[in-house]
């Protein structure tokens, strides 16, 4: 790579290293509208929110490294992929998307930090003439970046890939999957014999991860279904799909109707607090079953997702509104803009406004009784109306026109928590 010290008397690594701390200042944002330009740009990318999230780890990684490199002269041959892309690439490769969405995320990636290194260029206080030789520099840096990390990359992804495929598991779950989508008639007795699961019968279905863990936990999430079932007393095995290494699909079945399926499952786990985070569907008979019980569970994990502070770590779509807010929840966006209209003042994400929410909730849950709201809170009733009316007077108007959207957003907010709210300001 380039010396930043040219002969004469411009000092570009001096003019660098303004650059650098300049947008190491702001490396967060920079990487959020980068990971934001690549999810826009390629679709293929958002296989899952969690795996959105760990584009975003890549995204921070690949941007930290480049900034060090500018910033202490290394040369490219002594550049290595962060752990948080190497991760990310495996990831792609066990979702089957695309090598060359891979390759041209980052294509698309070097060329917006490009933008952004020139627009910091153009607004620091750096002489024209030094300005030509640092954007020569730096563009170069980048580019021997993109060519020593991609093809890296790439032979990660096919290493990955090959493995996943040759998975014994895999051929189990590519006709698991083909049973989800649905395209073509299932034959049940065919269906039941490949997959060697009971589609006749009863099922709850379970998604279960790890959100944090780097690896392969396949084996610890296998023994937590298994265990979950025995809980629930399932009338055999369960059915296991790994989703990729850190993510699983289970169903439990069930010869008849189990009342308590989802109570039991949810005991096991509360009393495991090192268990993988955990979604339940709910019990439903037959293959529309086995396909209704896993999408609302599906639905039910894009809430635990979606939230910020890691909670709930077990969630059913039995629990009340579960299905609804995740219904709601398809566009965070949007989602978010229309509880600031709906709640106004009262969609703040403080603590205040929190007991407030609840509060309103309640109260309205029981048919705006404050007796009722009361019993549920354990408040003293004039504490309930005193904060319902502050609630009113935080939202900024009465609720009796729009009542039904206030319940509606009341519910999204606790369910999704500060994702849908909007940060608070003195």
């Amino acid at each position: 790579m380039t010396t930043f010290r040219r002969d004469g008397e411009v000092d570009v690594s001096g003019c660098i290293a303004k650059i650098v701390a300049r947008m190491n200042d702001r490396v967060t944002d920079i990487s959020a509208s980068i990971c934001r330009g690549l999810e826009d740009e390629i679709p293929e990318l958002r296989a899952d929110v969690h795996t959105l999230e760990l584009l975003g780890a890549s995204v921070k990684g690949n941007i930290d490294t480049m900034l060090h490199a500018l910033q202490h002269d290394i040369p490219a041959a002594r550049i290595h992929p962060p752990a948080a892309a190497i991760e990310y690439t495996r990831r792609l490769a066990q979702h089957e998307v695309p090598v060359t969405s891979l390759a041209r995320a980052y294509h698309v990636g070097q060329w917006r930090m490009t933008e952004m290194v020139f627009a910091e260029l153009r607004t620091a206080d750096i002489a024209p003439a030094e300005q030509m030789a640092v954007a020569e520099l730096i563009t170069t840096t980048l580019f021997e970046y993109l060519d020593r990390v991609i093809p890296h990359v790439i032979a990660v992804y096919e290493h990955e890939h090959e493995q996943w495929l040759d998975d014994s598991n895999s051929v189990r779950a590519v006709r698991v999957r083909e049973v989800l989508e649905g395209s073509r008639p299932v034959d049940i007795d065919e269906a039941t014999a490949s997959i060697r699961y009971p589609l006749q019968w009863h099922h709850l279905a379970l998604v279960v991860w790890y959100p944090d863990a780097y690896g392969d936990e396949l084996t610890k999430l296998q023994r937590f279904v298994r265990e979950s079932a025995e809980a629930a007393g399932t009338d055999m095995n369960p059915l296991f799909v790994a989703d990729d290494r850190m993510n699983a699909w289970a169903w439990l079945p069930f010869r008849s109707a189990q009342p308590e399926a989802v109570a039991r499952v949810r005991g096991f786990a509360a009393e495991h607090s090192d268990g993988p985070r955990l979604a339940i569907g709910t019990l439903a008979a037959g293959v529309p079953g086995f396909r209704r019980s896993h999408r609302l569970a599906q639905a039910a994990r894009s809430i635990a997702l979606a939230r910020r502070d890691g909670e709930p770590r077990i969630i059913a779509a039995t629990d009340p509104g579960v299905t609804l807010a995740a219904l709601l929840g398809g566009e965070i966006a949007e989602v978010r803009e229309w509880v600031g209209e709906v709640l106004g003042d009262l969609g703040a994400d403080n603590d205040n406004d929190a007991r407030l929410r609840e509060t309103l909730q309640v109260f309205l849950r029981t048919g705006g009784s404050y007796k009722a709201a009361a019993a549920e809170l354990d408040l003293h009733s004039n504490s309930v109306k005193y904060r319902v009316g502050r609630a009113v007077s935080r939202r900024g108007r009465p609720i009796a026109e729009d009542r039904l959207d206030v319940e509606l957003a009341l519910l999204v907010c606790h369910w999704y928590g500060s994702t849908v709210l909007r940060p608070d300001t003195p």
